[in-house]
């Protein structure tokens, strides 16, 4: 696929970023660059309404979910493009109102991501959209709230993926990477 390498080529790796042993991948090369950010949302958008939408209960998908913080950079892009509404996962603290929340491992220890309790409804088609997956841990959280909020998970969308560490075995839904790296 042209698109996935073209996306492939723009994304650029860190070695020993944010600590020794990480090779960071970075996205933002592809933010900086109309074309390339119109590519991905493109792909995005192609995938959905081609793979994700025929195969799904209701054929529409009604919220796209996007994860603390860069989810928030797609998550609203690919909804509006759908005629979703858009909600946000954030860490804990950093939302007003009623939330839910859910507990998801870190390399350091735990942390609490949440959702406004009231921003899905019980049966509402929901795709979380984030850069990477690499253990699963926060996509899982995500999905978390939005089952304790009676929403269906249809999918999970991801940039990346880091192919070794497994983390699509830990969600509830089918998921979806542009880019499998492999370590």
């Amino acid at each position: 696929m042209a698109d996935v390498e073209y996306l492939q080529s723009i994304i650029r790796q860190h070695p020993d970023f944010p600590k020794k042993g990480i090779s960071f991948l970075d996205i933002f090369p592809i933010l900086r660059d109309p074309i390339a950010f119109e590519t991905l949302i493109t792909h995005f958008v192609h995938h959905i309404t081609s793979q994700t939408i025929p195969k799904s209960l209701h054929k529409k998908v009604d919220v796209v979910v996007g994860l603390d913080a860069r989810g928030f950079l797609l998550g609203p892009i690919v909804a509006l493009r759908l005629g979703a509404s858009f909600v946000p996962v954030r860490k804990r603290g950093k939302l007003p109102g009623a939330c839910v929340s859910a507990a998801y491992e870190k390399e350091y220890g735990i942390d609490t991501f949440e959702m406004q309790s009231d921003a899905i409804l019980p049966g509402q088609s929901v795709i979380i959209v984030d850069d990477l997956i690499a253990t699963g841990g926060s996509a899982k959280a995500a999905g978390e709230l939005v089952g304790k909020l009676g929403g269906v998970t249809v999918e999970y969308l991801f940039i990346i993926e880091i192919m070794a560490l497994k983390g699509y075995h830990h969600l509830d839904a089918p998921a979806y990477s542009v880019i499998q790296h492999l370590t």
